[in-house]
């Protein structure tokens, strides 16, 4: 298993309990085939630019070990929330 490490911005009117739900979600789909290690909740920062018109979000930063093909799947969720701005994933092992 490899490590890495995913950022991704919810939108900042998210609700509390859908805020929450896809937070588990995210955890749950790492979780089936690899292993979360940390996650950490930074809360609503200013964005570097603004992004479909918003201009701060909440930040969630997660440290996870998992098989290759995990982060094509964990993408492919990403981009299906509409309540994720944007994302990225880091294979730690390529530094």
């Amino acid at each position: 298993m490899r490590k890495y490490e995913t950022l991704f911005i919810f939108k900042p009117s998210i609700e509390e309990e859908k805020k929450v739900e896809l937070l588990e979600k995210f955890k749950s789909i790492i979780n089936a085939d690899g292993e979360v290690e940390k996650v950490e909740e930074w809360g609503n920062r200013k964005l570097a630019y603004e992004i479909e018109k918003v201009k701060e979000g909440y930040y969630v930063l997660v440290n996870f070990k998992a098989n290759p093909e995990l982060p094509k799947e964990l993408e492919r969720n990403f981009k299906i929330a509409d309540e994720v701005i944007r994302y990225i994933i880091i294979n730690l092992e390529d530094k």
